[in-house]
C-alpha cells in the first residue's frame, strides 16, 4: 500500500473557504475586507484558486480513512450546503489538531487575456519555512503553463526580501513600481514579470527547482491530473 504524503495541493472548494479567511487573516491582518472567495470561486471565470492541505492521521485513523481525505461528489456537495446554510467565518472552525485536513496556505492566479497575474499568496503561520510557499508558486506556474500563458506578473513589497529572492530564483525580473500601493503603511511594491514560462528552457528549470524542492521539502502530492481546472 503507498504511504500517503503529508500535503495535498489541489483545487480550492467552497468548503474550504472558512480555513482560507483563517490563513488570509492571519498573513494579512490589517486588510479589509476580506477577499470574497465564494464570488471569486463561483462567479469570477478569470480566477483560479489553488490550496496546500495537510492530512492529520490521528482525525483520519479515528474516522478509519487513510490519507488526505479526497471528497467524492456526494460528500463535497453536502460540504458546499453546509457551508451556504453556516456561512463562511473561521470562528465556527474546530481547533487545528481536530480537523482532518488544515489548509496550510493558497495562492490565487487570474488568467488575462495577455497573463497569469498572481493575485494573493498566504501561508498559514504554523507553517512557515516548510517549503508551502514555494510549492504554491510552482503551482501557480504550472498552471500558467497549462493555460498556455507565457506571462507571469505579482507585485511584492519593496521590503519583502525574502519573498523578492524566492522569485527571482524563478525567473521573475523587476520591470516597474508601483507607489503606495498597500493600503496598511503606504508601502511601495515592485511589479514583477516572469516572461517565457511556456518554453522548454523554462520548463527544464522549473523541473529543477521542483526536484531541489522536493529533495529539500519531500513530496507533495497534486491531486489528479488537471486538477487546476
Amino acid at each position: 500500500m503507498k504511504t500517503a504524503t503529508r500535503f495535498l495541493v489541489r483545487r480550492m472548494r467552497l468548503s474550504d473557504i472558512p480555513q482560507v479567511l483563517e490563513v488570509e487573516r492571519q498573513s494579512f491582518p490589517s486588510m479589509w475586507p476580506p477577499t470574497a472567495f465564494r464570488r471569486e470561486l463561483q462567479q469570477n471565470r478569470l480566477a483560479h484558486y489553488i490550496v496546500i492541505g495537510e492530512a492529520n492521521p490521528a482525525v483520519a485513523d479515528a474516522s478509519g480513512d487513510e490519507g488526505p481525505p479526497e471528497l467524492g461528489p456526494i460528500s463535497r456537495f453536502l460540504g458546499e450546503i453546509k457551508h451556504i446554510l453556516t456561512g463562511d467565518d473561521p470562528a465556527g472552525l474546530p481547533p487545528p489538531d481536530e480537523r482532518a485536513e488544515l489548509i496550510t496556505g493558497f495562492i490565487g492566479v487570474w488568467m488575462l487575456p495577455d497573463e497569469a497575474h498572481i493575485v494573493t499568496i498566504a501561508v498559514r503561520d504554523s507553517h512557515r519555512r516548510q517549503g508551502i510557499g514555494e510549492m504554491l508558486l510552482i503551482a501557480g506556474l504550472d498552471l500558467a503553463r497549462e493555460k498556455t500563458q507565457p506571462l507571469v506578473t505579482l507585485e511584492v513589497r519593496v521590503s519583502n526580501d525574502a519573498a523578492i529572492r524566492l522569485y527571482e530564483k524563478y525567473g521573475f525580473e523587476q520591470v516597474g513600481l508601483r507607489p503606495r500601493y498597500y493600503s496598511d503603511n503606504k508601502e511601495d511594491a515592485y511589479i514583477l514579470t516572469a516572461n517565457g514560462v511556456t518554453t522548454g528552457d523554462y520548463a527544464a528549470r522549473l523541473s529543477t527547482l521542483r526536484e531541489e524542492h522536493r529533495a529539500r521539502y519531500g513530496d507533495f502530492d497534486v491531486l489528479g491530473a488537471g486538477w487546476h481546472g
